[in-house]
């Protein structure tokens, strides 16, 4: 979840705490001064995504109990369906009836923008009293102005999950270069199979296939002179990108219409083995592990000319609104949140990586998680990854390049046209 697509990313944290109710199993809190004595009686009032399953809010509330009965401090936890909350979030946090704690995404189009504005709290000091140790690059997407406002969501990447048993029945090896790719895609073409489960039905999955393929072209560096405005959206290279998903469809290697294919649809494909390849993100580990009974492989989308790179990011954290009375109770509640035994839960039980360090002796993960733990913790200590694109861009962005890729696909627009509107849309 979420580099996530949005709506994934969203519920990123909030799952974490709600599947960890539904065992019964508790993290302890993380180690730390306490401030107990001053805010015990006080009533906090948390926000999240609404879950799709219904039992899972009364095991949410179970599991927020025990952090109740630790510290005296109640939670009152309520729950949006994602857009609502994308549109109706600002709006409550300006007018000081919002949630004390609100879990958001952590990148600059997300959790960025509302520090900008004013509406979280400061928790630079924080850090220091209880002890977060959060790795540097994932901390950097919660600083502004050399303060800190918000703990960092769970690491992801980006990149092209493939069928192994697929794989070694037809003599494909894992792609290395795009050629290498469109020789797999081929072949699999030929022998009845879908090269690539794509859908992109909800515009949001066409960001992630824009940001694979660019990430691995340009590179991080690429990637963040753009992010800062000093190479434009508008170049060669965006447009290549553009391009290579329509020339990818043009060919064939996608599902039919793929415009009309949403995620489900999509990872469907793949689970029963009529799809080979998906392009996605780290947060379907454990959904592969639960519906395939084939062996997956993990690598970066490839580059025109090597194995290219993982586009990477964060998924959603907790944040303090900058009105709330009760800081320092919301405060005990992120400490709840953020401690390394919460970390290393979510970690075995579902998948997901948080932005910090982990020990990992004696994890109970799948191989291909395994993989995937090691391959991210090379980020942070500084290995090369590129950046998905939805969580550093703004909102007006974004939206042009749902709308172009989604153009792209259904042949509406070209690649330049898309490439032209994404430009277009940082002015606005």
């Amino acid at each position: 979840m979420r580099l996530s697509p949005p709506k994934i990313a969203a519920a990123a944290t909030a799952a974490c705490v709600l599947l960890a109710a539904c065992t019964g199993q508790t993290p302890k809190p993380a180690q730390g001064k306490s401030d107990a004595p001053a805010v015990k009686g006080t009533t906090i009032r948390w926000l999240i995504e609404q879950p799709e399953d219904a039992t899972a809010l009364k095991a949410l509330k179970e599991h927020v109990a025990v952090f109740e009965k630790q510290s005296g401090i109640k939670v009152e936890t309520k729950t949006l369906p994602f857009d609502t909350m994308r549109t109706v979030l600002q709006t409550q946090l300006r007018s000081g009836q919002g949630p004390d704690v609100f879990n958001w995404g952590s990148g600059p189009g997300f959790g960025g923008a509302l520090i900008k504005a004013g509406l979280v709290a400061d928790i630079t000091d924080a850090y220091q009293k209880y002890g977060w140790d959060i790795y540097d690059f994932a901390k950097e997407q919660v600083t502004v102005d050399g303060k800190v406002y918000g703990i960092p969501g769970e690491m992801e990447t980006v990149g092209l999950f493939y069928n192994k048993a697929i794989f070694t029945k037809l003599g494909i090896q894992p792609p290395k270069s795009l050629d290498d790719l469109r020789a797999a895609a081929d072949k699999l073409r030929a022998n009845g199979i879908v090269p690539l489960a794509v859908g992109d039905k909800e515009g949001w999955e066409g960001g992630h296939l824009l940001s694979m393929a660019l990430s691995s072209e340009i590179g991080s560096k690429g990637m963040e002179s753009t992010f800062r405005g000093e190479k434009s959206w508008n170049s060669p290279e965006v447009v290549s990108a553009f391009g290579l998903w329509k020339d990818f469809n043009d060919k064939g290697y996608l599902p039919k219409s793929p415009t009309s294919v949403d995620y489900d649809t999509s990872t469907s494909l793949y689970y029963s083995g009529k799809a080979a390849m998906i392009p996605t993100g780290s947060w379907l580990i454990g959904e592969i592990d639960d519906n395939t009974k084939f062996e997956s492989g993990y690598i970066p989308f490839p580059a025109p000319d090597g194995p290219g790179i993982f586009a990477g990011g964060l998924g959603s954290g907790p944040f303090i609104s900058a009105t709330t009375k009760k800081k320092d109770a919301a405060l005990q509640f992120l400490n709840f949140l953020a401690s390394p035994e919460h970390g290393r839960w979510t970690v075995e039980n579902l998948h997901t990586i948080p932005a910090q360090p982990i020990k990992t002796e004696g994890l109970k993960v799948s191989p291909l998680f395994a993989q995937v733990l090691q391959d991210t913790a090379k980020f942070s200590t500084g290995g090369d990854f590129g950046h998905n694109i939805d969580v550093m861009a703004s909102d007006t962005v974004n939206q042009a390049m749902y709308d172009g890729m989604q153009g792209v696909m259904t042949g509406q627009r070209t690649p330049e046209q898309a490439a032209a509107a994404m430009a277009k849309a940082t002015k606005k």
